[in-house]
């Protein structure tokens, strides 16, 4: 999800944006604090292309009637103002133009100054000491303005953000438009903001879920797993057959090279799982210990996956497999229960509860589907292509390379195109960034703020999806700066929770479902998450591998 910070690469909104730097002159490097900030021309006055000197905005004109602005200033030490002006240029763009009287340069000046002086030797000065006409002289006065505006820059673009009151979306293009020496510094900033959202009225969203209902069979389903994990083996002298437990060397081979991480030794096997390679049943069933056979698979994983193999499997141990007798001895071994019919009881409330859970999860997502379809939101073009940019990303390097898989057999293995992924992956996009966009807007509508308990109990339940300890899991996220990323899942969580809340929500039977228990905004902050996250496609991933 969402997302901020993903240094940890971010798939928020806020954190977006980073296009290569444009300088009328093209003589210099941009400044570090902007990707694309253009800094301040060496040959200022005597430019001969003349765009130093022009007072135009750079970029593209607005077309009559969509453009709108407001101008305001703000004070610093001069006589003279700062003045900004923000111009709407679409719903999801906007134009700043920022006009600073050359006295406001001063401290940046200074520091620029200060900083050539600890950095060249001039002959009869001492380090530092180097008169400021000097350093001019030597080095000319376009080094030192370009130091100083690439110094300024960021503070008075925060400061027209901030008396603008808007929501910028990553990093500005910035184009200086005039760059007078002692008289001003003008200059344009085009940035992507959070587009201004109504959230409709959302009190007739109705939708249908599941209902909760528990046969024989899902019960008969969950004791025969559990009665699994107590079955014991026999090693015999015979031939293997169906259900029988096997304990094999495996060796694979590709074009007739017995491959790296093609061995294996010991494995166990129960035949008729599956949970080996096709083909392995037919090769194994009739063997005795000490027999072999030779059959062809496809890999399903390692250097070679997705590649015809032949492989050599020799049977060293048959084991046949005994579950124990469903009674009440079963039910005091595997569980806290004396009879077996109470452990059938508890299977039946625990199923409950988890078709339950599945059900209020099923009613939080279509209920955001709802909304998100009656709500108009418009979609910064060059955030949505970073963002399915960042989810094709997370895939292929994150999930797919860690599986032995490349784009290619993934999209193989789930029977998609290429032009069905693409357009898949920009659906799930434009879905992500709407649902920040709406719920963030919920957010502050409905003024929900995050207590320390409901951060706390999400960091819990994060770190427990993670594999880590709360502590370990707490430090990192501190430590990237995830904190507000916590934050705005639960808040978000929160805001679908009150739409929930408002809508009507019935089962498959017609009876109304009632949501509200304690874990209805935790369970909505994960219904969000799964919306909203990036690694949505790898998490597919693993399911078609398994």
């Amino acid at each position: 999800m969402g997302a901020e910070g993903r240094r940890f690469e971010s798939g928020h909104p806020d954190h977006r944006h980073r296009r290569p730097a444009r300088s009328h002159c093209g003589a210099h490097p941009a400044c570090s604090y902007y990707a694309n900030c253009v800094p301040a021309c060496p040959n200022t006055g005597r430019c001969r292309s003349g765009s130093c000197q022009r007072s135009g905005p750079a970029s593209r004109a607005v077309p009559s009637g969509r453009g709108r602005g407001t101008t305001s200033e703000f004070s610093h030490q001069g006589d003279r103002t700062v003045k900004s002006a923000v111009e709407t240029l679409n719903p999801t763009r906007v134009r700043l133009t920022v006009e600073v009287p050359f006295e406001e340069l001063k401290d940046s000046l200074d520091a620029a100054y200060k900083k050539i002086n600890q950095q060249v030797t001039v002959k009869g000065f001492r380090k530092g000491k180097i008169p400021a006409r000097v350093i001019d002289q030597r080095f000319g006065r376009g080094a030192v303005l370009e130091e100083a505006v690439n110094d300024a820059l960021p503070k008075f673009y925060s400061e027209a953000v901030r008396e603008a009151e808007i929501n910028p979306l990553g990093q500005p293009e910035v184009d200086i438009t005039e760059l007078k020496d002692g008289d001003t510094l003008n200059f344009t900033a085009e940035v992507d903001v959070r587009p201004e959202i109504e959230i409709p009225d959302y009190s007739g969203i109705e939708v249908e879920v599941d209902a909760v209902e528990v046969t024989d069979e899902d019960i008969d389903k969950s004791v025969e797993q559990l009665r699994e994990r107590f079955v014991t083996t026999t090693p015999v002298e015979r031939a293997a057959a169906d259900g029988d437990t096997v304990t094999v060397d495996l060796e694979a081979k590709v074009d007739g090279e017995v491959l790296a991480d093609g061995v294996a030794d010991g494995v166990s096997y129960t035949i008729g799982s599956g949970e080996l390679l096709d083909g392995i049943d037919e090769a194994v069933k009739g063997l005795e210990a000490g027999g072999e056979a030779t059959f062809t698979s496809e890999l399903k994983g390692g250097s070679a996956a997705g590649k015809e193999a032949e492989v050599t499997v020799k049977v060293t141990q048959v084991a046949a497999r005994e579950l124990p007798a469903l009674d009440d001895d079963f039910a005091q071994l595997a569980s806290e229960f004396d009879t077996f019919e109470e452990l059938r009881a508890d299977s039946r409330k625990r199923l409950e509860n988890m078709k339950t859970y599945d059900q209020a999860t099923q009613a939080q997502e279509r209920v955001l589907d709802e909304l998100l379809k009656i709500t108009e939101v418009p979609i910064p073009e060059k955030l949505l292509e970073d963002e399915v940019n960042t989810r094709k990303h997370n895939l292929e390097h994150h999930q797919l390379g860690q599986m032995g898989l490349d784009l290619e057999k993934y999209l193989e293995i789930q029977g998609k195109t290429v032009e069905e992924f693409e357009n898949e992956s920009r659906e799930q996009a434009i879905k992500g960034i709407k649902t920040q966009f709406v719920l963030d807007e919920l957010v502050s509508k409905e003024k929900l703020n995050v207590s320390q308990e409901e951060l706390t109990e999400h960091l819990m339940r994060r770190a427990a999806s993670s594999g880590m300890s709360p502590d370990q899991f707490a430090q990192a996220v501190v430590e990237g700066g995830q904190v507000p990323m916590l934050v705005g899942e639960v808040a978000r969580g929160k805001a679908l929770a009150v739409v929930v809340e408002a809508a009507k929500v019935v089962d498959t039977n017609g009876e109304v479902v009632d949501l509200d228990d304690e874990d209805e905004t935790e369970t909505a902050a994960e219904a969000v998450e799964a919306v909203v996250d990036a690694d949505a496609d790898a998490e597919k991933a693993d399911k078609a591998e398994a």
